[in-house]
């Protein structure tokens, strides 16, 4: 893993804002030519300090979701079986946020869907259908305070 130096964390903090940014914009805030801010942000690509470029979609335009919040417990700590149980939540749309975590439970989940019935099906998918599964708890999300993908960045 690279060090990054502290015209990068310049740099990564201006994108996480805005990843539209021009490269000259951010030159012009961290003092550097576009051409080099165009470096390094190929550097960062390219070591993987910049995971991927999206859009944070408006779910207002999306129709109404629901956001729930699962905990799971699993039955054993087989490693084989955590895997699958990883891989499985991985791989599932719906999965937005997935946490192995220590404690009582072993799994965080943030599921977000269309329905109630999609709900269903889906806990039949990912925890009745998974004989690792002990238990699973659901909450359903009220109102959603916070929510966000920045890393907070050192100064």
């Amino acid at each position: 893993m690279q060090i990054l130096d502290q015209l990068d964390h310049k740099i990564l903090a201006v994108l996480q804002d805005n990843n539209m940014t021009s490269q000259r914009e951010i030159g012009d805030a961290i003092g550097l030519s576009a051409p080099a801010v165009q470096r390094r942000i190929t550097r960062l690509r390219e070591i993987g300090a910049i995971k991927g470029d999206i859009s944070v979609l408006n779910p207002d335009y999306l129709g109404s979701q629901i956001t729930i919040v699962v905990q799971v417990e699993m039955e054993t700590d087989k490693v084989e079986l955590i895997a699958e149980t990883k891989r499985i939540f991985k791989n599932t749309p719906q999965v937005q946020q997935c946490y192995y975590v220590t404690g009582e439970n072993d799994f965080l989940l943030i599921i977000v869907v269309y329905t109630m019935k999609e709900y269903e099906g889906l806990t039949h998918q990912l925890f009745f259908n998974n004989p690792g599964v002990k238990r699973f708890k659901s909450s359903i999300c009220m109102d959603i305070v916070k929510s966000g993908l920045s890393i907070r960045i050192p100064s």
